[in-house]
């Protein structure tokens, strides 16, 4: 018999609605209110205080209306505008082993004109600064031998994960094409394919201005904005665009800067059906799949979590519409994770006390993210718990278990579940038996919720149903090669694991990626999720949660 909640004398502890009442599906938001919401997770990963790329459509869209442009034309518009950078945060894990800090790298790649020595400055200032002196120099040197094929390979991994993503939230099947020029300049010295002029789709030009330029006004002003967006034009902005904002620059930012700018951006939106249950779905599993792939340590996390937390809440009789949010919740509830670096994700020390601090307010982003679509609240509610622990100790708030309600208490120990039988750079994986043993020691402490733990357990106990296979015709070896790619392993790497060649392991996975259509790590993993591939608790890779 499930044991009860700690310190509970009834369960579940709470409802989620009024008292008596059956919790009620909320409302069905459109597509742009959650891409919307999506796009102050991007803000996070940017550097930037969330609603930059918000302001930053406003303008483009303020852009496009004095050029006149028609009505399709604006749709494609807004959503480049708002999600020009959906792919920054996938190659955070790589960006970050380059140059330390990827949220901070990126803050600075908008303070300067991204070609020639001002880009080689910021890239060797930012390799091995936190090295000593003589280490920092060794790698420094090796990367200017590198640096055009490494930031070549960065920026065609960014945008092949930018275009993936377009296509799993249901965007216009030319997203894509369009967002995959996102580091292409007018002076055709951008990257990957070097294209100039009006070879780069009007989207993606006025949505490189408008970015750019919001960042310039917020922080130095409207005069500021001008002379950048003046100084760039010709080299990265269209000089049409570029006159068009310095000649009417006061009108186009007016009252930008005032105000919550969520109502006016969700007001010129295009007119999108308000998603189905199976699109919510589907769009909220793609955001969790991406949020995980910021580093390879928790790839696969939020699906394992979601799994978990519906079948335990179904095993505690919940309603089947608190079920249905605690699985959304499952997938999302790590979307706060783009706002920390992987400097601290992927740190093997032990923690400064100012990185904890920032680490533990990721789930309060997670549920600020969420928060703003109406229709998601609840699920804003459950992620934004799923830290918090029944005697006072979690985070981000510290709730104790009279705040807690059966969902919160069921999230929490889901996620702790899995992520004991994941990896981390500091600590390595927990098998299932050693897991489920935390599970129940913090259940005894009065941390975890003793019927809750045991729901999920017993949802871990049932398995996975779907049966491994081969598909794309993977070999053994190729699938073990898989394995390593999905834990952010480059060819050395795999060539030691394996004791094979380098060679030998770069020919695997070159094979693997025509095999399976993919372009990168972050692709290869999500065939790999897709087809049931990789199973985190079956890895024992040495890696703070």
């Amino acid at each position: 018999m499930a044991a009860r909640g700690f310190g509970d004398s009834t369960w579940p502890p709470t409802a989620p609605g009024p008292a008596g009442t059956p919790p009620r599906p909320p409302a069905a938001p459109g597509r742009a209110e959650v891409l919307a919401a999506l796009s102050l997770a991007i803000d996070l990963g940017l550097g930037q205080p969330m609603e930059h790329m918000l302001r930053a459509m406003l303008l483009g869209m303020r852009m496009a209306e004095h050029l006149g442009i028609g009505q399709e034309a604006r749709g494609r518009i807004y959503y480049a505008s708002l999600l020009a950078w959906i792919g920054c945060h996938a190659d955070s894990f790589e960006l970050a082993a380059r140059f330390g800090d990827d949220i901070g790298f990126r803050a600075d790649y908008y303070l300067i004109d991204a070609q020639g020595l001002p880009m080689l400055s910021l890239m060797l200032h930012r390799t091995g600064a936190h090295l000593p002196p003589l280490r920092r120099a060794a790698r420094r040197s090796r990367f200017v031998a590198t640096a055009n094929t490494a930031v070549r390979d960065l920026i065609r991994s960014h945008c092949v994960s930018a275009g993936q993503l377009a296509n799993r939230v249901g965007l216009d099947p030319g997203m894509p094409a369009i967002l995959s020029h996102a580091f292409e300049r007018w002076d055709g010295k951008g990257l990957p394919a070097g294209r100039s002029g009006v070879e780069i789709p009007l989207e993606m030009r006025i949505a490189q201005l408008a970015d750019t330029a919001e960042v310039f006004l917020r922080t130095a002003g409207a005069e500021a904005a001008v002379a950048m967006v003046r100084q760039r034009r010709g080299t990265q902005f269209d000089p049409e665009l570029a006159d068009l904002f310095c000649g009417h620059g006061a009108e186009l930012t007016a009252g930008l800067l005032d105000g919550d700018p969520w109502p006016a951006a969700l007001a010129a939106a295009p007119r999108d059906a308000a998603l189905s249950e199976a699109d919510m779905d589907a769009v909220l599993a793609a955001m969790g799949d991406f949020a995980d792939l910021k580093s390879p340590w928790t790839a696969g996390h939020s699906r394992a979590v979601a799994s978990y937390a519906a079948a335990a809440a179904a095993e505690c009789g919940l309603p089947d519409v608190e079920v249905g949010l605690l699985r959304r919740a499952g997938w999302v509830h790590d979307l706060g994770r783009m706002g920390v670096s992987n400097a601290i994700w992927d740190k093997e020390m032990e923690l400064s006390s100012m990185e904890r601090e920032r680490l533990h307010m990721y789930p309060f982003l997670s549920e600020r993210i969420l928060g703003r679509v109406p229709g998601l609240r609840r699920v804003a509610a459950l992620a934004g718990a799923h830290h918090e622990r029944l005697d006072g100790s979690g985070y981000p708030r510290g709730l104790t278990g009279a705040e807690l309600d059966a969902g919160q208490r069921i999230i929490a120990a889901a996620d702790s579940y899995q992520t004991s039988l994941e990896p981390r750079p500091h600590r390595p994986a927990a098998a299932p038996q050693e897991a489920g043993e935390r599970l129940h020691a913090d259940v005894v402490a009065g941390r975890l919720d003793g019927r809750a733990v045991d729901a999920v357990l017993a949802a871990a106990g049932r398995g996975d149903p779907r049966r491994r296979s081969r598909p794309a015709g993977l070999t053994a070896r190729e699938l073990e090669v898989l394995a390593l790619v999905c834990q952010g392993k480059n060819n050395r790497d795999i060539a030691a694991a394996l004791f094979i060649a380098p060679k030998t392991a770069r020919n695997h996975v070159e094979h693997i990626y025509e095999k399976t259509g993919s372009a990168n790590r972050v692709s290869a993993t999500i065939f790999a999720l897709d087809h049931g591939l990789w199973d985190r608790s079956a890895g024992r890779t040495e890696p703070r949660e």
